[in-house]
């Protein structure tokens, strides 16, 4: 007898809770999380160890599989990656182990940066930025793959709103009333704005990471730069998100 298919599992486990088929959904998914663990961050700041990423993205992919409706027509891979992602986030963050130096440094860059495409009337350059800041563009991109590495640098952590909501939150598990859908909506498009304001390069690795899956040594040869240094327009890319979306935070409720 063939292997089972994914679509019989599914009906095994929500039409009639079948444990088995359950477990073995997630066998058959297990690989997206060693995919997410292997390319949230890249190279791991000590005292984390990547089995750590992979034991919380897990708790991730179960509950994927527990809320998932695969009768809604939604891909499940990229309904679990979400929460995979999520996951891994929320243990790290949990942990507490980004220096605050970290912290301050990620504040001021994105201060600098607003405050400069502000005077500027469009997004800064690096040299821009560094002179603001009286250093060099070497200490600049220094500091940017230092924040890359250490800090939770990722869209699905970005906030929005006055109840500082994540853009990965508004992925519901069930169906949204109409108010929930405008909400949605207005939140999507607020991200869609704000990556359309950055720099060609930093638009691109958003782009190549979050939709098209590449890892930043991927990223790194299709713009033909080192691996470091796109770990350094990713954390630019996300630092001035930050900046634009916490100045629409008065168009949601």
């Amino acid at each position: 007898m063939g292997e089972v298919s994914i679509q019989q599992l599914w009906r095994e486990y929500r039409v009639h809770n079948n444990m088995d088929a359950r477990m073995s959904l997630i066998q058959r998914y297990a690989h997206l999380v060693s995919i997410t663990a292997g390319r949230l961050f890249g190279p791991l700041p000590g005292g984390i160890e990547k089995d750590d990423l992979v034991s919380a993205g897990s708790v991730g992919l179960i509950k994927a599989v527990d809320q998932f409706d695969p009768f809604r027509g939604i891909k499940f891979e990229t309904y679990a990656i979400t929460l995979i992602r999520g996951a891994i986030l929320e243990m790290l963050r949990s942990d507490d182990w980004v220096p605050r130096l970290v912290r301050d440094q990620q504040k001021l860059l994105k201060q600098t940066y607003m405050r400069l495409e502000n005077e500027l009337g469009h997004p800064a350059s690096e040299e821009q930025v560094a002179a603001e800041l009286g250093i060099t563009t070497e200490k600049l991109e220094k500091m940017l793959g230092t924040i890359g590495r250490t800090s939770l640098l990722s869209l699905d952590d970005l906030r929005i709103g006055s109840d500082q909501q994540r853009i990965a939150d508004v992925l519901p598990n069930e169906d949204p009333g109409p108010l929930e859908c405008v909400a949605i909506r207005q939140r999507r498009n607020a991200l869609s704005s704000a990556i359309d304001r950055l720099p060609d390069r930093e638009r691109t690795v958003v782009s190549l990471y979050y939709h098209e899956g590449l890892t930043f040594k991927e990223i790194g040869g299709v713009l033909t730069v080192s691996e470091s240094r796109a770990y350094q327009l990713h954390a630019q890319a996300v630092t001035r998100l930050k900046g634009y979306l916490d100045t629409v935070c008065d168009l949601f409720p």
